[in-house]
């Protein structure tokens, strides 16, 4: 058998998933040339090139590309290894591979150091994308668990909710919409959105609500970060559709503005969420519980 390690295959994975070595070694928390040595004595032991470089980044080879879903797939039943090996020890101890929509990036850092403290012995890797990069992972067991504002309809998944998302327009407090009440939704038709990108929950449950009513959704611009739309929001570059776990801080101050519209905000659940087929491991099914239980509750005394 050739001598590679399993360290080999998680950095390869995680170069061509970033398609750079530098973002690689941020991800990894280590220096670029330990990242580039990992990849060197892998290719070394099946002698061949997995990477090419192409301007500042990489691309895979046509051997890469076969390489890396071998790769994936052997490094998820390592982790049905480790997770039938836990049950051995019990739920005191291991390591959740965690993925989270980037609006759940509000609170799930809470969420952690209470569970933290209740279980100081878990180990919790967390990747934070939007929903498209993230079902991506899921479909390639790459993850445990995943936290995200809809269930997916495209894969055999178990997603049991635990804690309301509300969804709503806002504008900035001086905008005509924010001194007007029990609006119409086509109220805002007239009105250009800073919208989120393409493959965002929150852009796709926007683009349903304007189907449903037939409106035109007027785009001012697309940016990938609630952080700059808010900035945007404030600045008055146009109204947003956004969780409001997001803007809980903006709106208190009176730096955003809710539109008030009939039958808003839109209630949305956020769901954890597995593979049917994925065996939790019990610090992974620890965790699920604790949201179950827990997670509500927190969430509203927070955001």
């Amino acid at each position: 058998m050739r001598n590679y390690t399993l360290k080999q295959l998680q950095t390869f994975i995680e170069v061509a998933r970033e398609k750079s070595v530098s973002k690689a070694a941020e991800r990894l928390f280590v220096t670029q040339p330990a990242v580039s040595m990992q990849i060197r004595q892998l290719e070394e032991a099946f002698g061949l090139s997995l990477i090419e470089p192409v301007g500042r980044n990489i691309q895979l080879t046509h051997a890469g590309h076969e390489f890396l879903s071998h790769a994936i797939a052997a490094v998820s039943r390592l982790k049905d290894l480790e997770a039938s090996m836990a049950e051995h020890v019990g739920m005191k101890k291991g390591r959740i591979d965690l993925a989270v929509v980037s609006t759940a990036k509000y609170f799930v850092p809470m969420l952690l150091v209470r569970f933290a403290q209740l279980l100081p012995g878990i180990e919790v890797k967390l990747r934070i994308d939007n929903r498209e990069n993230i079902l991506g992972m899921l479909s390639r067991s790459e993850i445990d668990l995943v936290i995200m504002g809809r269930a997916p309809n495209t894969l055999d998944c178990e997603a049991t909710p635990f804690a309301t998302n509300p969804l709503g327009i806002v504008c900035a407090p001086d905008h005509p919409l924010a001194r007007r009440k029990r609006l119409a939704i086509d109220a805002v038709k007239d009105y250009e959105f800073v919208v989120r990108e393409q493959g965002s929950g929150t852009r796709a449950a926007m683009e349903r609500l304007f189907a449903q009513h037939d409106l035109p959704l007027k785009v001012a611009m697309e940016m990938p970060s609630n952080e700059t739309i808010k900035q945007a929001v404030m600045a008055g570059m146009g109204l947003s559709f956004l969780s409001l776990r997001t803007v809980r801080h903006e709106l208190a101050g009176g730096h955003i503005a809710l539109v008030d519209i009939g039958g808003m905000p839109i209630m949305g659940k956020w769901y954890v969420t597995h593979l049917t087929q994925k065996k939790l491991s019990p610090a992974a099914k620890s965790f699920k519980e604790f949201l179950i239980e827990q997670g509500g509750p927190l969430i509203d005394s927070w955001a």
